[in-house]
This record gives structure tokens, C-alpha cells and sequence, in this order.
């Protein structure tokens, strides 16, 4: 595995930050960092529990191609610290993501979570399979029994790199489960109040 700046920062990036100052300081971290094992804890809890991502290929005539990809929370699985994998659903047989694969397998890949602002990239090579042609454990891996959707392929990302991003100009949003679960409580105790009123108001003098 590669730091991801042995990656991102490619000669004509590195000119753009010689040029407005900022080299120096990646140079020196970039020196100082060394290729991990694969995901640690805290990337596989943050892609456990996703429930959407950003994937980017790139087309036989160059041009990239950005997909938004979701499920229910926990559809993108952690295989190994150097793999990921997810179900590929039935969806409106463009097939643009697949077929960029089919030529050049790299791929970038965002995951959020807006509650939390946070923000992990991954660069890896991307192969989908289908079903009747996938590893059997992949594709037990990447169920989702009572899903609504029908799984059509196992995509598998082998990571090549990985990075965090600041949490700057990331707004917080909180997914309909999230809220529920925020104002549950709210909504106990303020019944509990209401009751707590009409008892009062029928014990008081006069009732």
C-alpha cells in the first residue's frame, strides 16, 4: 500500500503548491509518512457504517465520471484492511461506472459522514463481477437480506491508498433515523409533562 500522496501529489500538483506556497509544508509531512497495513479502526467504522458514497472512474476518452452510490447503512463491507466490497444493485443499465472499470480500473472514492464532518478518500482499482462469476464468499459477504433492491454484481475495491480530509466546509446533516432518534427522548418527556399538567389540573380546588 502507498501513501496517498505518493498518489495525489503528482509533479504537476506539487508545482501548484511550490507556486502558492504550500510544497514545503506537504514535503515535509509527506517525508515523514509511511504506507500503513491497510484501514484501521477508524476507516472501517466509517465505512461500516455508510450509507452512500462518491465513486469517480475514468472513461476511454478521458473523461471522468462521478457516481453516487447507496444502500442501507452498513452495505459497504470491509473484506480485509486492503479490501472493500458492495453489492452492485439493479439500477438503469448505463453501466458507465462498469464499463470505465472494464478499460481502467482506478477509481477515487469519498465516503461522509455528515453528522460527525468527516471525510475519507481512497484511491484502489475496481472490478465487478457477476454474480454467477464472483467468489461465493464475496458474495455472501455483500448481502442484504430483506433489501428491496436485487443485487446484480459484487463490486470489489482493492485499496492502493487512503486519506482524511480537515473538516472544513463540511454541513452537518443528520439522516431521518438520526432525527428520530434525537427527539425521542424529547418527545417522552414532554408527554410526561403534559400528563403530569393534566393531573395537576384535575387535583387542583374547584375540580
Amino acid at each position: 500500500m502507498k501513501t496517498f500522496a505518493e498518489i495525489a501529489f503528482t509533479p504537476a500538483v506539487q508545482a501548484l503548491q511550490s507556486k502558492h506556497g504550500s510544497r514545503a509544508t506537504y514535503a515535509g509531512a509527506q517525508a515523514a509518512s509511511q504506507p500503513g497495513e491497510g484501514l484501521g479502526e477508524a476507516e472501517a467504522d466509517l465505512l461500516s457504517n455508510a450509507d452512500s458514497f462518491y465513486m469517480a472512474t475514468v472513461s476511454e476518452t478521458g473523461w471522468p465520471y462521478v457516481q453516487h452510490r447507496g444502500g442501507p447503512r452498513g452495505f459497504l463491507k470491509v473484506v480485509s484492511p486492503r479490501r472493500i466490497a458492495f453489492a452492485d444493485f439493479r439500477g438503469n443499465r448505463q453501466y458507465v461506472s462498469a464499463g470505465n472499470a472494464s478499460r481502467d480500473d482506478r477509481v477515487a472514492v469519498i465516503v461522509m459522514d455528515y453528522a460527525r464532518r468527516q471525510r475519507l478518500k481512497l484511491l484502489g482499482r475496481l472490478r465487478v463481477d457477476d454474480l454467477g462469476a464472483a467468489d461465493p464468499e464475496l458474495v455472501f459477504a455483500v448481502e442484504l437480506p430483506g433489501y428491496r433492491a436485487k443485487v446484480e454484481r459484487v463490486a470489489v475495491i482493492d485499496i492502493e491508498a487512503f486519506d482524511w480530509n480537515c473538516p472544513q466546509h463540511i454541513t452537518e446533516r443528520y439522516t431521518r433515523a438520526e432525527v428520530e432518534a434525537a427527539l425521542g427522548p424529547l418527545r417522552e418527556r414532554i408527554s410526561q409533562l403534559e400528563n403530569e399538567l393534566r393531573g395537576a389540573a384535575y387535583g387542583s380546588p374547584g375540580r
